[in-house]
């Protein structure tokens, strides 16, 4: 199967922890890095999707992060 993910955070280090961590667990970059400003609380959020080919067959019950 291939697995799809969208990670978020706010615009810190985490974020780039997180990104990086996927990428050391097989996940691959899928597009660009997107950007937006939360005004509830001020801070900028970043996402990025990454996709993971793996065994087995997707359900709704698959946990994407223990892949």
């Amino acid at each position: 199967m291939k697995a799809y993910r969208f990670l978020t955070a706010d615009d810190t280090s985490a974020f780039c922890h997180k990104v990086t961590a996927a990428l050391n667990n097989g996940w691959e970059l899928y597009g660009d890095p997107t950007y937006a400003h939360d005004a509830t609380t001020g801070v900028m959020r970043c996402g990025q999707a990454v996709t993971k080919d793996a065994e087995g067959t997707y359900t709704a019950d698959t946990k994407l992060g223990a892949l």
